[in-house]
């Protein structure tokens, strides 16, 4: 990891408050940028052994939590017919000029709208762990059910109480010559609360001037019977549990990742 050192007379411009529903709104860019690479290729092998390789060509696929598009992509090159949905408008902006033919929407996970149903619905990179509640976790597996056609697939990923302990209040640093980004991460084993506290600092394309940006992002950490419970109460059928390294994933991403597969109900009140 690089230390920070502050540029010599530099001028800060502080980012406006963040009154968006998203903790990601006001760190958008910062996403983008250094988790662009990060997540899909280490997951790759489970996504392709657990999904890609039970999807025939053409399916339809609901992206759930697409973030700022980088599995969407993935996605759509393997001619996939994609919706995709974020509660960050900033992170679908970003989407959408990078994916302009895509049908993005801003929706939250807990209230899906949609007039389709799908063959699978993916939600990746332990973004159902945003979901803060329990009773919130229930809604989000009740509209994926709703979503999908009968028999179709539900693949997710989850952070357990083994990936959180990683989070050693240290700073991680990510310096470019456009901007500085400081990411560091504490775990409350009581609460089961994980915080993330992002800061990016951005050039504006003026000597010595950089504009700050700064979130906190909140994850629950759920246990795995949690989670196959409210999967079974939601409805869904050959419900699995497995191990990111059983799935193929053998970086540190891997650790204390469980993915989730599960099949909709083949019957429909």
């Amino acid at each position: 990891m690089r230390r920070v050192q502050a540029p010599p007379r530099v001028t800060l411009l502080l980012g406006m408050a963040n009154t968006s529903i998203s903790s990601y709104d006001e760190i958008a860019g910062m996403y983008h940028e250094l988790w662009a690479d990060w997540y899909l290729p280490a997951a790759m092998p489970a996504l392709e052994r657990l999904l890609f390789s039970r999807l025939p060509h053409g399916a339809c696929v609901l992206d759930l939590c697409c973030g700022s598009g980088h599995v969407t992509k993935e996605l759509v090159a393997r001619g996939y017919q994609v919706t995709a949905v974020d509660n960050s408008a900033e992170l679908i902006a970003i989407a959408q000029r990078n994916l302009p033919g895509v049908d993005f929407r801003v929706q939250d996970a807990r209230d899906l709208q949609l007039e389709k149903r799908y063959d699978a619905v993916l939600s990746t990179f332990d973004s159902l762990n945003h979901i803060l509640e329990l009773d919130g976790l229930r809604r989000v597996f009740a509209g994926v059910q709703r979503s999908l056609k009968p028999g179709g697939l539900f693949l997710f990923d989850m952070n357990l109480e083994e990936a959180y302990s990683a989070d050693l209040r240290q700073w991680a640093v990510d310096i470019s010559d456009t901007s500085v980004g400081l990411v560091r991460g504490v775990f409350d084993p009581i609460s089961k609360m994980a915080r993330t506290e992002l800061i990016w600092f951005v050039r504006t394309g003026q000597d010595n001037l950089w504009r700050q940006h700064r979130s906190v992002v909140k994850q629950q950490c759920y246990s795995q019977s949690e989670i196959l419970l409210a999967l079974t109460e939601a409805g869904f059928r050959g419900v699995e549990a497995v191990q990111s390294r059983d799935a193929g994933v053998v970086s540190e991403l891997g650790f204390g990742r469980v993915f989730f597969l599960a099949g909709a109900s083949v019957q429909r009140e």
